[in-house]
């Protein structure tokens, strides 16, 4: 299907749109090759394969050398904020409390594979919040999910739908927020969109707020000054009549009914973690197949390093449980 993406309030034909995986020019094959060689030339040698490089040089606009002090950048972050002994070692055990003020969960997937992250923000409370958790420990838990997004349930929506599945499809649920709640958070949002744009770069695929109140088309002119242009084109402000517009994008049996679509999962969509990595069809499996099969869809440029490794040590199979 011909699709197009508003950017910069103007019409853009996404099947002209390069430097994604499957779709670059020559120009931009050789930026990729010159970037994980001056990254090997620094002693890098993980996380440098040809799509993660795609996307910090998407992030950089194709500077070669602003991707790559971006990328240094990065990777000191994840030594000095200990990303690894995160991914091994954290345990969210007030997860569940933390859930009644700020639900947060994954949800199957949207048209186009990707993951489906949901969260509601009417219950929000950071005084109480801050009386089960801290801040520090907020955030600690969203490079976890970071990081388990990436390794974890990417890799299983790739494998179902054939395709590299890079992104996620976020519904934000404004319902019962005011505005005096959206400046309380202003600084945990700001923390926690700083890592998302400069540590995960060119993970967001849709971003829907959903019943924005009366408002916040004002506040959020602040809050996207946290943002780039790129970042502001993917993002969506829906009213109370968002229903439509979230279909086009979400199967009515892969949105929650309580968000206007059809699936009511045994003990609630909230909890179910339900989507394909969960799915025993679509995890577990060795790469050599994986690369196999994307090959045989004629895209084979997508699968080089470690991108599309299914087998994960890093996680357990269930995101939901609070015991660790």
């Amino acid at each position: 299907m011909h699709k197009s993406v508003v950017l910069d309030d103007q019409q853009i034909d996404t099947d002209s749109v390069t430097g994604y995986p499957g779709n670059t020019t020559k120009e931009q094959d050789m930026k990729v090759e010159e970037l994980q060689k001056e990254l090997l030339k620094e002693g890098f040698s993980e996380r440098i394969d040809f799509p993660s490089m795609l996307r910090f040089l998407r992030a950089r606009k194709f500077d070669v050398h602003q991707a790559k002090t971006m990328f240094i950048e990065c990777e000191r972050w994840r030594k000095d904020f200990g990303v690894d002994d995160i991914v091994k070692t954290f345990c969210y055990h007030e997860k569940l409390d933390v859930f009644k003020f700020y639900p947060q969960y994954y949800h199957k997937e949207d048209r186009e594979g990707r993951p489906i992250y949901i969260e509601h923000l009417g219950k929000i409370n950071l005084h109480e919040m801050y009386k089960i958790t801290t801040e520090e420990r907020m955030l600690q838990n969203l490079v976890y999910e970071y990081e388990k997004f990436i390794d974890y349930r990417l890799p299983a929506c790739s494998r179902k739908y054939g395709k590299l599945i890079e992104t996620s499809c976020t519904i934000m649920d404004l319902k019962g927020v005011g505005i005096s709640s959206i400046s309380s958070v202003y600084g945990y949002v700001k923390r926690a969109s700083a890592i998302g744009q400069a540590r995960y770069p060119e993970r967001m695929g849709k971003f829907y707020m959903i019943n924005a109140p009366w408002g916040f088309s004002s506040a959020f002119r602040v809050i996207k000054l946290l943002l780039d242009p790129a970042t502001v084109s993917k993002i969506y402000i829906l009213g109370t009549n968002y229903k439509s517009t979230l279909l086009e994008q979400i199967p009515e049996e892969n949105l929650p009914k309580t968000l206007g679509g059809t699936c009511e999962c045994d003990g609630g969509c909230e909890f179910s973690d339900a989507g394909a990595w969960n799915d025993p069809q679509f995890i577990g499996l060795q790469n050599e197949n994986i690369i196999q099969e994307i090959n045989n869809n004629n895209v084979s440029k997508l699968i080089q390093g470690k991108t599309m490794q299914m087998e994960q040590n890093r996680f357990s199979v269930s995101s939901n449980d609070p015991s660790c």
